[in-house]
C-alpha cells in the first residue's frame, strides 16, 4: 500500500510558484480606477514625445558628444564638482559640434537639467534617459517635465533683484501656470500680473506672525522688497518657462505650448492625489508610512506609495526607501521596493548602486530584471541559488515577525531547493542573521512533527555553530 503520509523521509517540498513571486501571493481583485485622461485636444504622448526630443536635441547632441568624448579615465569635464563644463572641454566640444562655447555650455546645463547627463562626485555620465531616448517616449517625457520643474535654473534671474523676491514669485507661478492651463488659450500680461501680485501678497500673509509686545519698524530693505513692483520678475518668469519651451509669450499676451499645458496638467493630477492619500500617511517619513502599508492590499498599498511620492521630490523619496529598506524590519525592506517599483525608471541609478550591498542585493537584482523587461514571474532567475536563499530567509523573517504560522508553512512552497534537508543545509551556510529565528518560527508552525525536530535540529546547529 502506497503511502502518502507527509513522514516521508524524503520531506519532498512542492514548488508552486518561483520565489520572486512569493511577496505578492495575496490574491489581487481588479478593480483599479481608469486613469484620469488629459484635457481634450491635448496631443497623444507619441507627439508629446517628438516634440520633447525636437526641443532638447540640442542638449541630446551635446550629451551623446560628452559621452562618446568623455569616457572612463579621461580628463574630468566638472572641474568644480558642480556640473559646470570645464573651459577646455566646452572649446573642445565647440569645435567638433560646429557651435560656440557659449551654446555648448547651455545646451550641457539644459541636459543636466533634464537628466541626459548626471553628475556624481564631480564626474559627469551619461543619465540613464539618454540611454533610452530613441526607444523610450515616457524617459523623453519626463526629461523635459525635469526641465520644466526646474525652469527658474533654465535662465538667469534679474541680477538687481532680492533673492527673498525672486523666491516669492517662484512659489506663486505654479498657481499663474495653473491660470494659464484652465485657460487654454493666450492671457494678457496685465492679467497674469495681477494674478501674481494677489498670489505673493497671499504668500506673505501665510508668513506673519502674531508678535507678542512692542516691535520695531521694519527695516527699509524689508519696506523697498515689500513695495518693489513685481512685473520684471513676472517678464523673467515668463522667459525661463520660454526658454524651456512650456509657454510662448508674443503682442503682450503668453500661451502655454501643448507640452507644457500637458505638464502642468500632469502636476495638478498629481496633487490631486496626493489629497486623496487613502491611509493618510503623506505626511509620515518613508518607514512609518511602509509601516502603515503593510496590512493593506496590494493595490490599496500601491495607490498609498503614488500619494506618498506626488507629494515629494523624487529623488529624495528614492533616498528615503532605500534608507528605509536597509533597516532591520525585513517587511519593510519588501514594502521599500515595492514603492520603488511605484517609482519606476527614475530610480534606477539608486537601485544599481546599492546592488552590491548584501542586504538589498536580491531585492535590487530582481527590481532591475523588472526594469528591463524580464516577466515578474521569471525575474527571480537573475539570482543566484544563494541569493535566492538568502532572499527566501529574509521574506521568511516578515512572515514571522508580522504574518500569520499557515503563512509561513506555505512559504516553504517557494522554496528554490527540491527537499527540505536541501534547503537547511542551504539556509545553513547563506548566514542570514536571522536564520535562527526563522527555523525555531517554521518548527514551530509546522504541523508535521517530522518535519518540524528536521527544521528544530538545523536551528540548533546554527546556534551553537555546529553541523
Amino acid at each position: 500500500m502506497t503511502s502518502r503520509n507527509p513522514r516521508d523521509s524524503r520531506l519532498r517540498l512542492v514548488r508552486s510558484r518561483p520565489l520572486a513571486s512569493a511577496p505578492r501571493a495575496v490574491t489581487q481583485r481588479s478593480s483599479r480606477r481608469p486613469a484620469p485622461r488629459p484635457p481634450e485636444g491635448t496631443p497623444p504622448p507619441a507627439e508629446l514625445a517628438r516634440m520633447a526630443r525636437t526641443g532638447l536635441a540640442a542638449a541630446a547632441r551635446v550629451a551623446r558628444w560628452a559621452d562618446a568624448s568623455l569616457g572612463p579615465g579621461s580628463d574630468g569635464a566638472t572641474p568644480d564638482g558642480k556640473g559646470t563644463l570645464a573651459d577646455a572641454t566646452a572649446e573642445r566640444a565647440a569645435e567638433e559640434l560646429g557651435l560656440t562655447p557659449a551654446q555648448v555650455c547651455a545646451d550641457w546645463d539644459t541636459a543636466r537639467l533634464a537628466g541626459l547627463v548626471e553628475v556624481h562626485g564631480g564626474v559627469a555620465r551619461p543619465g540613464w534617459r539618454l540611454r533610452a531616448w530613441n526607444r523610450d517616449d515616457s524617459a523623453v517625457l519626463r526629461g523635459w517635465v525635469a526641465l520644466f520643474d526646474a525652469w527658474s535654473l533654465a535662465h538667469p534671474e534679474p541680477a538687481d533683484r532680492e533673492a527673498s523676491a525672486v523666491a516669492e514669485v517662484v512659489s506663486a507661478m505654479p498657481q499663474v501656470l495653473s491660470f494659464l492651463q484652465l485657460s487654454a488659450g493666450p492671457v494678457p500680461m496685465e492679467q497674469l500680473l495681477d494674478l501674481l501680485e494677489q498670489r505673493v501678497t497671499e504668500l506673505r500673509t501665510e508668513r506673519c506672525e502674531i508678535p507678542y509686545g512692542p516691535q520695531p519698524e521694519p527695516a527699509p530693505e524689508a519696506v523697498e522688497i515689500a513695495d518693489a513692483p513685481l512685473a520684471p520678475l513676472l517678464d523673467w518668469a515668463l522667459h525661463a518657462l520660454a526658454s524651456v519651451g512650456a509657454l510662448t509669450c508674443a503682442a503682450g499676451q503668453a500661451t502655454l505650448t501643448p507640452l507644457g499645458s500637458w505638464a502642468v496638467w500632469v502636476k495638478l493630477e498629481q496633487i490631486c492625489v496626493a489629497a486623496q492619500s487613502p491611509a493618510g500617511n503623506i505626511e509620515q517619513p518613508a518607514s512609518d508610512m511602509l509601516r502603515g502599508c503593510a496590512q493593506l492590499r496590494p493595490n490599496a498599498a500601491r495607490a498609498e506609495y503614488r500619494a506618498w511620492l506626488a507629494a515629494r521630490p523624487v529623488g529624495s523619496a528614492v533616498t528615503e526607501l532605500l534608507e528605509a529598506a536597509r533597516g532591520e524590519d525585513a517587511l519593510t525592506r519588501g514594502l521599500a521596493f515595492e514603492a520603488l517599483r511605484v517609482v519606476g525608471a527614475p530610480a534606477e541609478p539608486d537601485v544599481r548602486a546599492v546592488a552590491d550591498e548584501s542586504w538589498l542585493r536580491p531585492y535590487a537584482l530582481l527590481w532591475l530584471a523588472e526594469h528591463d523587461g524580464h516577466d515578474p514571474e521569471d525575474a527571480h532567475e537573475v539570482l543566484t541559488r544563494e541569493e535566492s536563499t538568502w532572499l527566501w530567509v529574509d521574506t521568511a523573517a516578515a512572515v514571522a515577525d508580522h504574518g500569520e504560522a499557515p503563512l509561513l508553512v506555505r512559504h516553504l512552497e517557494s522554496a528554490v531547493q527540491p527537499t527540505v534537508p536541501a534547503l537547511l543545509d542551504e539556509v545553513r551556510a547563506v548566514g542570514h542573521p536571522r536564520t535562527v529565528q526563522v527555523l525555531v518560527a517554521l518548527a514551530a508552525a509546522h504541523p508535521d512533527p517530522a518535519l518540524a525536530k528536521a527544521v528544530r535540529r538545523a536551528a540548533f546547529q546554527v546556534h551553537t555553530g555546529g553541523s
